[in-house]
């Protein structure tokens, strides 16, 4: 194929491939479809036509190059031998009309709606066009409101196709925030999906985590303020004590660090037993990401007094936070050292020092200091060694150490 010479005309001016789906501009020049449709979206201010640099409205007419598609093709198809695969003839753009019609099926009593439902997934996943067809028809509200009507009359039909082509069109859509900003019953239907008994769980509950993470984003803070402990309860032990998938633990992280801050969170969150499952969950070595916002969290909490409380009274917790620093990242190492920092000034009972020490997380600080890494890091460090010195100082490891510096 690297031999084979491709007629200019064959390619997008734009992406430089080959073109499969062939469009002409009110300019004159052909493109992918994909390609212009994403210059268009992305130009600021007045688009223009990428070669000839004349004015390109972004809604101008975007017309089908058949012939050249035809032609393109038939050479593929006389080069096959040479390893050049046939381009596909590419499906029509979905009209506006024929959404609503899908939409209209979802509302009509006692018709089965997974075949709507199937059909709207399959046009959000095919691409970016279809998906903004479908905001622009109604679908984020259709499936709000069909998430809604599933929780109401305790119904799982449909749901995980539901979710699906909620997140897939999330970000095109203006209208979602609106709908959910002050809408705790959406809310309710999202941790009711956790605890249903539901074919395919697993992806069902991923998706529900998922949409609620966007969700928790955009909703007022009247809304975070007012969310109960039986709401962290339902997300820890339904989809982070359960492992259900990375994804949606991944979410469960973010969702508790985007609320942490609001109202009374931080005590209700503790309550729910996250500070345990958080130390659990890390102590599995989870990837590189997961551990940062674990830390990330970990930290939050432990700013309180019930946070720290329910963090020493586990028996890994100092010592995996010991293990994790100088080893994961510097977020991580900064998180560490905050956890520590409270822990040294605010819970410093005799155990949880003389623990510190048995476990390595003093010398680990001592490591921090002689590392490579922020100033405000290492003085960080120096200040909880100087705190405690007086405890720590008859460690063989760590002696000279604090002798030379903490006279």
């Amino acid at each position: 194929m690297a031999d084979i010479e491709i007629p200019e005309y064959f390619l997008c001016p734009i992406s430089l491939q080959i073109l499969k789906d062939p469009v002409t501009t009110i300019t004159g020049i052909t493109y992918e479809r994909e390609s212009i449709e994403q210059w268009l979206k992305t130009a600021r201010g007045n688009p223009t036509c990428p070669v000839t640099k004349q004015p390109l409205p972004g809604d101008s007419e975007l017309i089908p190059n058949h012939t050249l598609r035809r032609v393109i093709q038939s050479w593929c198809t006389l080069n096959a031998i040479d390893g050049i695969d046939r381009i596909p003839t590419p499906k029509s753009p979905i009209k506006k009309s024929q959404v609503l019609r899908l939409i209209k099926d979802l509302d009509v009593p006692d018709h089965p709606c997974t075949k709507a439902l199937m059909k709207l997934e399959a046009l959000a996943a095919e691409n970016e066009r279809n998906r903004t067809c479908m905001v622009e028809a109604g679908v984020a509200k259709a499936m709000v409101l069909f998430i809604i009507r599933c929780f109401k009359e305790g119904k799982t039909t449909g749901l995980e196709e539901g979710l699906r082509i909620l997140y897939l069109i999330w970000n095109q859509s203006q209208e979602i925030k609106p709908l959910v900003r002050e809408n705790q019953e959406f809310i309710d239907s999202l941790t009711w999906i956790l605890r249903c008994k539901i074919d395919n769980h697993v992806a069902v509950k991923t998706h529900a985590m998922l949409v609620l993470h966007k969700t928790i984003c955009v909703v007022c803070p009247k809304i975070l303020e007012r969310l109960k402990v039986d709401f962290f309860k339902e997300i820890i032990t339904r989809v982070l004590k359960k492992r259900i998938s990375t994804q949606a633990m991944k979410s469960v992280l973010l969702v508790l660090t985007e609320v942490c801050f609001a109202g009374r969170n931080r005590i209700k969150i503790v309550e729910a037993n996250a500070v345990f499952e958080l130390i659990e969950l890390e102590l599995e070595k989870p990837e590189r990401n997961i551990t940062e916002l674990i830390f990330n969290l970990l930290a939050q909490l432990c700013s309180c007094a019930d946070g720290r409380e329910q963090f020493l009274k586990h028996a890994g917790s100092i010592a995996m936070l010991s293990k994790r620093v100088l080893r994961v990242s510097p977020a991580t190492d900064d998180r560490a050292v905050h956890i520590l920092d409270s822990i040294s000034k605010f819970s410093a009972r005799d155990e949880a020092v003389l623990e510190m020490l048995r476990v390595g997380a003093v010398s680990k600080l001592c490591m921090l200091i002689q590392a490579d890494c922020a100033p405000y890091l290492k003085k960080k460090a120096r200040g909880i060694l100087r705190l405690h010195s007086n405890t720590w100082n008859n460690s063989p490891c760590i002696a000279v150490y604090l002798l030379t510096r903490y006279p």
